[in-house]
């Protein structure tokens, strides 16, 4: 074999060693290249993803932070409540002393007539009630004041005239026993004989220097017993003055309501 032969066969194979190496370096390129395109991909959905969740927790903080605010203004509103409550329970525990020191004076003026059985004074929350047998004041089926009966009205009068903050509401009371025939013409049923005597006692405080404007004159016949009217003793019991006392803020919404 000549020297020339030998220089053209391993020329061919050189080149065949080099179109070889060629062929490999350009696969193996085009490998890398779709595995970084995948790893592009995944990191653009990646990046999608945490996109998204930083959307979703920026919206978090802003309904946490609206969640705040609410309940920053609820606490300010219960902070006011409270004061506002605290300033009531220091009023209504003010009001409760004076209510006790007002009944307490009023007994301590009337105690003769409530040891005699004469009235009874009687506090259902911030009212005073001063309640008289009727006996004491009128005769059966009249509305004229008795004289046995001023003298006691009269104390119950000065007594009460020191309450400027209180209206004087003065209530009749009678049994169920319709009035006589005799007296009908005068007082046709027992509304009529039971507001009558509310008025003859206010007309009488109102003599003995009661303000008028504090005072209030009504009846309520036989319909607001505080004891049944089948015996003579129930019936007694129910044949009654009433004279309370009542703050003019309460008869003002009781006004109000109707």
């Amino acid at each position: 074999m000549t020297m020339m032969k030998m220089f053209r066969i391993a020329g061919a194979v050189l080149a065949g060693t080099l179109v070889a190496a060629g062929c490999v370096s350009k696969g193996e390129h085009e490998k890398m290249q779709a595995e970084k395109d995948q790893q592009i991909a995944a990191l653009a959905t990646e990046r999608g993803a945490l996109a998204k969740e930083r959307d979703s927790l920026q919206q978090q903080i802003r309904e946490m932070q609206s969640q705040r605010t609410a309940l920053e203004k609820q606490q300010a509103l219960l902070r006011d409540e409270i004061v506002t409550l605290e300033k009531q329970r220091v009023q209504l525990e003010a009001a409760s002393r004076q209510d006790k020191s007002q009944y307490d004076g009023l007994v301590r003026n009337l105690t003769e007539e409530v040891k005699k059985g004469e009235l009874q004074v009687r506090q259902y929350k911030n009212m005073l009630t001063v309640e008289v047998a009727e006996q004491l004041f009128f005769d059966s089926g009249r509305a004229t004041l008795k004289e046995s009966g001023k003298a006691v009205l009269k104390k119950v009068g000065e007594a009460l005239k020191g309450y400027d903050d209180k209206l004087i509401r003065v209530i009749g009371h009678t049994d169920n026993v319709p009035i006589a025939k005799a007296l009908q013409a005068q007082f046709p049923s027992n509304w009529e004989l039971s507001a009558a005597r509310a008025t003859t006692v206010v007309r009488y405080l109102e003599s003995v220097g009661v303000p008028p404007e504090r005072l209030v004159a009504s009846g309520r016949a036989e319909h607001s017993p505080v004891a049944l009217n089948d015996d003579a003793e129930g019936r007694r019991k129910n044949r009654r003055i009433e004279i309370t006392l009542i703050d003019k803020g309460l008869a003002q919404e009781l006004q109000e309501q109707r």
